[in-house]
């Protein structure tokens, strides 16, 4: 194994025990401090709650470290196949042991967070990130798809939201129910057009025939599955999001309404 493999495996470890410290000692302790609300859940909610708050972290890291790839390195830029990998490799190496901690976790506390939908997406995740970490190929393709990562905290608000007691229609909750939307389109809808396109300009090419039939299945296929499923969670999102603006609209009516008969 060469030095810099022997790094990212480094990093992966590294990776996946730091999520588990965050998991067991760094969010309970963290939490108990800033929301006194914490104190009361339950104790299933009190794991889910420690799960989403690693999510976040991972979430707001790699996507920060994804989006400076995209606007920077011009290796990965030029070349989306086979452009020089060293910092898709770090980022992913982060990822992996972010979702291996994550599997773990899910089948430990299977009865407060585990979720079928959840162990496919991440062995799918995994199986994809062994073309990167492995053969270094597809590097342009598998940090864009990290960028998904943005819209993560706003859903896990959503839940914080949600077990603290907070009114759909509170204003916290419309403010990040509307952020989740919009972010939610960004990074997941409205970049498939610059993701596809960039694929159809090396369908066809060396670089892509040099891909083994495999990579070719991971990428090609995982992409439209998710981007389906995207599709499906964006029209959710959008709905929800409609019904609460409505449900704040009338609340608003009906105390000034209020107000006035007073």
């Amino acid at each position: 194994m060469d030095p810099f493999s022997q790094l990212i495996l480094v990093i992966a470890v590294a990776s996946f025990l730091f999520f588990q410290w965050l998991f067991h000692r760094a969010s309970p302790w963290v939490s108990t401090r800033v929301s006194p609300g914490f104190l009361r859940l339950a104790e299933k909610q009190k794991v889910e709650w420690n799960s989403r708050t690693v999510s976040t972290l991972h979430a707001l890291v790699v996507g920060l470290f994804c989006l400076y790839i995209l606007l920077f390195d011009d290796a990965v830029n030029e070349d989306p196949v086979w452009g020089d990998p060293t910092l898709v490799k770090i980022n992913v190496g982060m990822t992996t042991g972010y979702l291996i901690s994550d599997l773990l976790l899910i089948f430990y506390y299977w009865k407060a967070i585990g979720d079928k939908y959840f162990v496919l997406h991440h062995l799918a995740a995994l199986y994809a990130y062994y073309y990167v970490l492995g053969q270094g190929m597809l590097p342009y393709f598998a940090n864009f798809r990290l960028l998904a990562e943005f819209s993560t905290p706003c859903v896990n608000q959503r839940w914080f939201f949600e077990v603290l007691g907070y009114p759909k229609s509170s204003r916290p909750n419309i403010a990040n129910g509307m952020a989740m939307a919009v972010v939610f389109f960004l990074v997941r809808i409205a970049i498939m057009p610059l993701y596809y396109s960039r694929m159809w300009a090396v369908y066809g090419t060396d670089a892509f025939y040099r891909v083994p039939l495999g990579g070719r299945a991971a990428w090609i296929i995982s992409s439209v599955c998710l981007d389906v499923m995207n599709v499906m969670w964006m029209h959710k999102i959008a709905r929800g999001c409609y019904k609460v603006m409505r449900s704040g609209r009338r609340h608003k009516v009906e105390t000034q309404e209020n107000g006035k008969t007073d």
